[in-house]
């Protein structure tokens, strides 16, 4: 048999969105890591987090992984040039177009199936089109997904409306269906269904979940022992494996540094910082990559950081027209208090680093799915404030099911700049997971699932062995 031929070889397409990107280059790495070549698809300007991911990797063989550049149709859709990923987006108008320029990529991508005859293509959710294009080229679509439990919900939602003639916004209502008995309100839904009108997004979001539904199957990057009854509830209808927590695919500390964009602050004076700290001292506070709050909302969490009285690591990001300003976003004379006591890193954080080191107690998160699982993997507590797009079912996850999380009170799906929230609500919830009986059950709790997340992912574990599963059906398929 040729060499070549006897290798599987995968196509993998995500988003251009760092919270995309990230799991499938870890998800592209698992399966390298298993002897499967992976083509990664990106756009030109997306290319060096790629690059910087693979080239750490101490555990792949570089000739199992490789990039290719499809053009980004900018100019095509109306965007400016340079504007290749989501998290650039500013307004609405430019989130339209960016979907409309996704929508263009078909065709380049097809071009490349006809060039290379992939054995199958794991597909962003976002490409809908993705499933029709795999089956005209004879190959498994393979739809990736984060989490059984928000997927379960969310379609629960979907196809039961129970939010449908409640007498306001704001009554409590229960998701049918479900293990578990999770409440939620009308405000903490997608505004499109909240306000009960269909766009472009909400379109999307419905073609969606409908080729991902009709794709080769699913893969979640969670793990069978984190929601056992979802896993069961979901695969009753759907196919899908669980190779999750994808995030652990990066095992040492450089290449955990290279995850993502370069680090705003020197990885070894952050470390060097949380050395000099006591186990469980630190809060750490980080919201994402497309999170931006307004200036008035940056204050209450200083206030509320400072009145908490703990030791923490303040990720803060802001628009780029903002940032000549003055530090008006800070109480006079906030950072001279904080000195010794607090780290405000203004940008990109090595964020695996941080959550992995013993002086971390507890993790402030709008609860993507990234961020959670991460939280998880680490065994680090949280306090959810979620802000829009799933991350409200997530915060039920971790509060009600996993019970590693105490809520900020956040009330209201808010896209991107969130729901306001005051000092005196963070100050409550910081102590809540970082001192007092309540937060060593909590931390009890986070520790022992991340010794399953661990397990889960190591020769034999249940994450393991499902990619192995899925592995030997791919190769079925392709003989």
């Amino acid at each position: 048999m040729n060499p070549e031929t006897k290798h599987l070889h995968l196509f993998f397409f995500p988003l251009m969105a760092q919270g995309h990107m990230l799991p499938i280059i870890d998800l592209a790495k698992l399966f390298a890591a298993r002897g499967v070549r992976a083509t990664m698809i990106t756009t030109p300007l997306n290319v060096p987090i790629f690059t910087r991911a693979i080239q750490r990797s101490e555990s792949l063989s570089t000739n199992m992984i490789t990039i290719r550049a499809i053009t980004f149709p900018a100019k095509e859709a109306g965007l400016p040039e340079g504007l290749e990923n989501l998290d650039l987006v500013t307004t609405p108008e430019l989130h339209i177009k960016f979907f409309h320029a996704i929508n263009l990529l078909q065709q380049p991508l097809e071009q490349l199936l006809q060039e290379c005859h992939p054995n199958g293509l794991v597909a962003d959710r976002f490409f809908p089109w993705a499933t029709d294009l795999a089956a005209k080229h004879g190959i498994p679509r393979l739809a990736y997904r984060t989490c059984f439990f928000s997927t379960c919900a969310q379609d629960s939602v979907t196809k039961n409306k129970p939010y449908q003639n409640l007498s306001s916004d704001t009554e409590p209502f229960i998701i049918p269906g479900l293990p578990d008995h999770i409440n939620m309100t009308k405000l903490q839904l997608h505004d499109h269904i909240r306000l009960g009108f269909e766009n472009d997004f909400s379109r999307l979001v419905g073609s969606a979940r409908e080729s991902a539904d009709r794709s080769y199957g699913n893969i979640f990057n969670s793990f069978y022992e984190l929601e056992p009854a979802y896993a069961e509830l979901y695969k009753k209808e759907k196919k899908a494996w669980h190779v999750g927590p994808m995030v652990l695919s990066n095992r040492n500390n450089d290449e955990k540094a290279a995850r993502g964009k370069k680090s705003s602050i020197d990885t070894h004076e952050c470390l060097k910082w949380l050395d000099s700290k006591k186990p469980n001292s630190v809060v750490y506070v980080c919201f994402g990559t497309v999170t931006r709050f307004p200036d008035s909302q940056l204050m209450e969490i200083a206030k509320g950081l400072e009145a908490s009285g703990q030791e923490f690591i303040w990720v803060v990001r802001r628009d780029e027209e903002e940032e000549d300003n003055s530090e008006n976003w800070l109480p006079e004379g906030f950072e001279e208090r904080a000195k010794g006591k607090g780290l405000i890193i203004r940008g990109w954080a090595p964020q695996m680093l941080i959550l992995g080191h013993k002086a971390v107690g507890g993790f402030v998160s709008h609860c993507g799915w990234n961020s959670t699982l991460e939280a998880v993997s680490a065994g680090v507590p949280m306090v959810t404030w979620p802000v829009f797009a799933e991350q409200f079912y997530n915060e039920k996850f971790v509060t009600e099911v996993l019970k590693t999380g105490v809520g900020v009170g956040v009330q209201r799906w808010v896209k991107f700049v969130g729901d306001s929230v005051k000092s005196d609500a963070i100050e409550k919830a910081v102590k809540r997971i970082m001192v007092g009986e309540e937060a060593e059950e909590i931390r009890s709790r986070s520790r022992v699932l991340g010794e399953m997340a661990k397990r889960a992912v190591e020769e034999g574990g249940s994450s393991y062995n499902d990619l192995d599963a899925l592995i030997e059906e791919l190769r079925s398929f392709r003989d």
